[in-house]
């Protein structure tokens, strides 16, 4: 569902990326291991329904799920956590004994952006723990401070989790992406471009109003899977992303 992109002259500031499936190669292991915290814990879990739900906070995800299998039967706070922690020992494992390796075109892009004075922020549906071992192992998390903020000559400025923010509220809500604004000094919302693989990252940036907000789709969703959401604008890769903003 493509949307008008706005045609205000605000020079873009900002991009937000998501991670998986757009800045980092996901051959469906965040899926696999999804699928290995359900079976581990007795927890149904049908593939569409998972996909659906790609790029929301991960923990969200699991009570969801826990809550359509139980209904009304009670407290789903031990299955949660239970399916939850299991989730976060298969995923920590993976990315700590895996390749892990930036997407086509992710480098060249990263590049360019810093080339003409844009700020770069990553967020994620990734708890915090599990965004460190993924930045650790790209080394792009190379001159970040404690709040994960990097001055303008460091491959990204800003990480945000859902871990920073209250109550963990990931996407589709805009704290993230206004979180980094923030940290950032970018005041404008029109001045900032949101770029992910999912729905939940396509709404973000809208909840946001954002100037665009692009979906990938080399990542987990396909074209059109993705286009029947509003969107301003669908990639196939992160290299076409210049042609979109270039002055």
């Amino acid at each position: 569902m493509s949307t008008a992109i706005p045609t205000a002259n605000t020079t873009v500031q900002l991009v937000v990326f998501d991670m998986a499936g757009t800045t980092v190669k996901d051959e469906n292991e965040v899926e696999q291991c999804f699928f290995a915290a359900a079976d581990a814990t007795g927890l149904r879990a049908d593939r569409d329904r998972i996909i659906s739900m790609m790029g929301w906070s991960k923990k969200r995800v699991f009570q969801t799920l826990w809550q359509e299998q139980l209904g009304d039967a009670g407290d789903i706070a031990p299955q949660v956590e239970a399916s939850y922690r299991k989730f976060k020992e298969v995923l920590e494992h993976h990315y700590l004994t895996q390749p892990v390796q930036p997407t086509e075109g992710c480098l060249e892009l990263f590049e360019w952006l810093k080339s003409q004075g844009i700020q770069i922020a990553l967020n994620t549906g990734f708890y915090r723990e599990v965004t460190n071992i993924i930045l650790d192992r790209l080394h792009w998390n190379h001159g970040l401070d404690q709040d994960f903020i990097g001055s303008k000559d460091r491959v990204i400025q800003a990480s945000v989790t859902p871990s920073e923010i209250y109550q963990q509220q990931g996407r589709p809500a805009p704290y993230m992406i206004q979180k980094a604004m923030y940290q950032l000094g970018v005041k404008d919302p029109q001045a900032v471009v949101v770029v992910g693989d999912t729905p939940s990252d396509l709404q973000a940036g809208i909840n946001a109003h954002c100037r665009m907000s692009l979906g990938v789709t080399c990542g987990t969703h396909t074209t059109e899977q993705l286009a029947v959401y509003p969107n301003h604008g669908l990639l196939s890769s992160l290299r076409d992303l210049k042609a979109i903003i270039a002055p």
